[in-house]
């Protein structure tokens, strides 16, 4: 089947494409759910102009607006993280670039982090340069994270003060510096089915590590916080699509899970999912730990005894 006919399918085929999905995040992963959690370190005043982002000095938004926070707060939310059976610890940070003090800072945390506590860390700090990431390389960080959002073609609707380009380029000079990459995107922007197989198939090209599948939590005072851009199973058939593209590769399913999926949450791992956020988000809160603990403890319950029934 040609990767353009998979969203061609009829509706009646999203059972199809999930069985195929799931055989795949089965042979290639077993049973294992990939856990993250993130801090928002740096959180407002972004100069970019992103339309779904509470964050972004555009748009009035009532959220928290502060600077970097310290070394030990950051040092504690990875404690708690592991607590929660995170494997990863992701430290974002608003805009586009950081200050060389700023750097230093989440270097350091990045050190005493990985050493004293023992988690993989993970960062999202904008477009750095490439001696930017080998520092942070340096300093202990595995992977970058720096999502395209969509595909080329309709990122210009949503996105005007940087290019596709320097999000690619950013993704290639994290490659160089010997990193692993997180990048995906958000669905539900508005966009067609081809900009989500464009976007799969670049992310595949692009040959990075782990892809974050977000659904949009239209946000009051954004541009798209009026929308409502897609359902429940055009979700679950873009992340078995994904899957399908992106056979080797950690599909992560992060914001907009709760409020999108709600009771269906678990069906993401049907559909070829292997991976999800816990703990909560940038600007909006997850669900309680306990419960995505529990989701998690059920998920490799079932997909471990199906691999001993299989033996």
């Amino acid at each position: 089947m040609e990767i353009n006919d998979l969203y061609r399918l009829p509706e009646r085929s999203l059972s199809y494409l999930m069985q195929q999905a799931d055989g795949i995040r089965a042979e290639k992963f077993g049973p294992k759910i990939d856990l993250c959690t993130i801090t928002n370190a740096k959180s407002g005043a972004c100069s970019e102009d992103c339309k779904f982002c509470a964050q972004s000095s555009h748009y009035s938004v009532d959220i928290a607006s502060y600077p970097l926070k310290s070394m030990e707060t950051m040092i504690e939310e990875a404690k708690t993280a592991k607590g929660y059976g995170s494997d990863r610890f992701c430290i974002v940070t608003s805009g586009n670039s950081l200050t060389a003090q700023e750097l230093s800072l989440i270097a350091g945390t990045i050190t005493k982090i990985t050493r004293d506590i023992g988690m993989v860390m993970d960062a999202s700090l904008g477009a750095l340069s490439y001696d930017d990431l080998k520092t942070l390389k340096q300093a202990g960080l595995a992977r970058y994270h720096h999502n395209i959002e969509t595909s080329r073609d309709f990122y210009p609707k949503i996105v005007s003060t940087h290019s596709f380009d320097e999000r690619v380029n950013t993704i290639k000079a994290a490659k160089k510096a010997g990193l692993e990459v997180c990048s995906g995107g958000i669905i539900g922007l508005g966009e067609s089915w081809k900009d989500r197989v464009d976007m799969a198939v670049l992310l595949r090209d692009l040959d990075v590590d782990s892809v974050p599948i977000n659904i949009l939590n239209p946000i009051k005072g954004t541009p798209l916080g009026g929308s409502d851009n897609i359902s429940i199973e055009d979700a679950m058939k873009t992340i078995a699509i994904f899957r399908i593209i992106l056979p080797g590769k950690v599909i992560k399913v992060a914001a907009g899970r709760e409020t999108k999926l709600k009771d269906h949450q678990k069906d993401i791992f049907h559909a070829g999912a292997n991976g999800m956020l816990i703990g909560g988000y940038l600007t909006t809160k997850g669900r309680p730990v306990d419960e995505d603990r529990r989701l998690v403890e059920e998920i490799e319950r079932v997909w471990g005894k199906g691999m001993k029934d299989e033996e």
